[in-house]
């Protein structure tokens, strides 16, 4: 659960909220994942191919959270990813979620 605090908190004007039950995670106004620590699972907003893709090559570690807006929400079993795997689904659901212009500043470089 750390590694995910820690890779999320190097993407531009991250937010996390405590919920009690889970954090929200952030870019400004806009959601892009969710961390349940009880069930070390994290939910996080990738294109409805990539949901269908993960979900259907490792139901052990992904699964279908929800869809909305054109958007797949899956759910990440933390056991079952290594650190440089969150990184790239936490920065893909930043990158669906921020706005333009700091997609652009920050370009391609993944958090570490």
């Amino acid at each position: 659960m750390g590694d995910f605090l820690e890779l999320v908190d190097q993407l531009p004007e991250v937010g996390r909220t405590d919920h009690d039950r889970y954090w929200r995670i952030s870019v400004g106004p806009r959601t892009f994942g969710y961390l349940w620590e009880p069930t070390r699972t994290v939910g996080l907003k990738q294109t409805l191919a990539e949901q269908l893709a993960l979900v259907a090559e490792r139901p052990e570690t992904f699964e279908v959270q929800f869809t909305a807006g054109g958007f797949g929400w899956v759910v990440v079993r933390l056991a079952g990813v290594e650190r440089d795997e969150l990184a790239e689904l936490a920065f893909e659901a930043w990158r669906l979620t921020a706005p333009a212009a700091l997609v652009e500043r920050r370009g391609d470089l993944l958090p570490r």
